[in-house]
């Protein structure tokens, strides 16, 4: 089983995983506003890095559950 078939059986199955990549898309939206503004004021510099590090813990997250998924299910 290929890791986007993985990732599409866990958005189906998982709740966890589910509400995980809904918000790190939303994340990606606001981020992506942030980023369409020719300057950022530093607080919305603080708040950009704020949203990054968010997106990386629930793709770190969701990366892990796709591991754990693997082991197991022997598909390493």
């Amino acid at each position: 089983m290929k890791e986007q078939e993985i990732v599409e059986l866990l958005k189906k199955e998982s709740d966890e995983f589910r509400k995980l990549s809904e918000e790190h898309r939303s994340l990606d939206t606001v981020l992506a506003e942030i980023d369409s503004k020719r300057y950022l004021t530093p607080e919305e510099e603080v708040e950009r890095k704020k949203i990054q590090k968010q997106k990386l813990m629930k793709k770190d997250r969701m990366a892990s559950i796709v591991r754990d998924f693997k082991k197991n299910h022997s598909l390493n």
